[in-house]
């Protein structure tokens, strides 16, 4: 009875495992299924056409109670930190077994408002990496708090990754950047 019991537990387990698998590195858009690169998914993966973007202004002869104050995430007059976007997947481990994360961090600002945004800085908790990062990419400055691109501005368009290995993700946010006028 108990060999039973373990052979259905163990069936279970692999059949989630199974669905895990596929559900991180599924079928991809151009057919291959366990792709990797910048084939696998991102956490906040999400499509963006940069073109269309209009951002919506508060009319001035309106009243201010009907309308909310201006968003505190801007960072001057065409850039905002909703600019900038963070995407984080699970790339091939280490050979000692150890998973890596690439993380890229895009500037989806439309070109013709020329907003390079620099002084992006991260909400990374204690982040640490057994493999090396170039620190004029990416590194912490002190606890929750980590500098992209050594400071200087993302262009319009524009991204910049880098890898780290960890036995675990790190959440990877922005929590400040500053329009840079072109």
């Amino acid at each position: 009875m108990a060999v039973a019991a373990a052979a259905a537990a163990s069936a279970s387990v692999v059949a989630l495992l199974l669905l895990l698998t596929l559900g991180c590195y599924g079928p991809r858009a151009d057919g291959e299924l366990f792709g990797f690169g910048f084939g696998f998914r991102f956490q906040q993966l999400r499509s963006v056409s940069v073109s269309n973007r209009k951002l919506l202004q508060v009319d001035a002869g309106a009243s201010s109670s009907s309308f909310a104050s201006p968003s505190t995430d801007r960072t001057g007059e065409r850039c905002s930190v909703d600019d900038i976007e963070v995407n984080q997947g699970a790339t091939p481990p280490l050979p000692n077994g150890i998973p890596t994360y690439t993380v890229t961090v895009l500037n989806l600002c439309s070109s013709r408002n020329g907003c390079a945004i620099g002084r992006i800085h991260l909400s990374c908790g204690a982040f640490s990496s057994t493999r090396l990062i170039n620190p004029r990419i990416f590194r912490r400055l002190r606890i929750n708090d980590c500098l992209v691109n050594d400071g200087r501005p993302l262009a319009p368009g524009a991204s910049i990754s880098f890898q780290y290995a960890n036995s675990f993700s790190y959440p990877l946010s922005v929590s400040s950047a500053t329009c840079v006028p072109s």
